[in-house]
């Protein structure tokens, strides 16, 4: 399923704000790295769950920021675009599509801008974790940066596994 072409991510990281902690493990964006059309989410859930990111739903992005202080998300696109604001009100603008995956670290903000009509998403989280909804809200902190530094690293990929971006970036930080 993956695109065996590409085992490289355009990384994005995010400093802390102030509202949002953010973090200093870079999101990674694969782009059309979920070849076939259309993209199948039952494939994209099996990959996800073959690379021990479990507990998957599909649906879209909430349109506020928001984060996870306990859990890495992973979001694999299946259907339409979404252009989506990360790292909080100051941070980057990106449009990604079907065939896209996002992995989100612990404490960075996301928030759904625009989308398609189509827009249709698949999520998960690595083995183990699971999220808690931060909304960048007075007293939030610092409990919520307690809880980022315990977030654990994942222990694969959500697309190559052992290897691939993920594991290259993350372990070396």
């Amino acid at each position: 399923m993956p695109n065996d072409s590409t085992d490289s991510a355009v990384s994005h990281i995010f400093q802390d704000d102030g509202t949002f902690p953010n973090s200093p493990l870079p999101l990674l964006l694969y782009e059309q790295v979920l070849n076939a059309a259309p993209v199948n989410p039952a494939d994209i859930e099996k990959l996800f769950h073959s690379n021990k990111w479990i507990n998957s739903w599909r649906n879209g992005l909430y349109s506020y920021h928001h984060y996870h202080s306990t859990a890495h998300e992973v979001l694999g696109l299946y259907s339409g675009w979404v252009k989506a604001q990360l790292g909080g009100p100051n941070g980057k603008i990106v449009t990604v599509k079907a065939g896209d995956v996002i992995v989100i670290p612990a404490g960075v903000a996301h928030k759904n801008i625009d989308q398609s009509p189509d827009f249709k998403v698949v999520g998960a989280y690595p083995k183990g974790q699971i999220p808690d909804m931060k909304y960048g809200k007075q007293g939030e902190r610092p409990g919520a940066d307690e809880n980022i530094k315990a977030v654990a690293l994942p222990e694969c990929d959500p697309i190559y596994g052992g290897k691939g971006p993920l594991i290259k970036e993350w372990d070396s930080l």
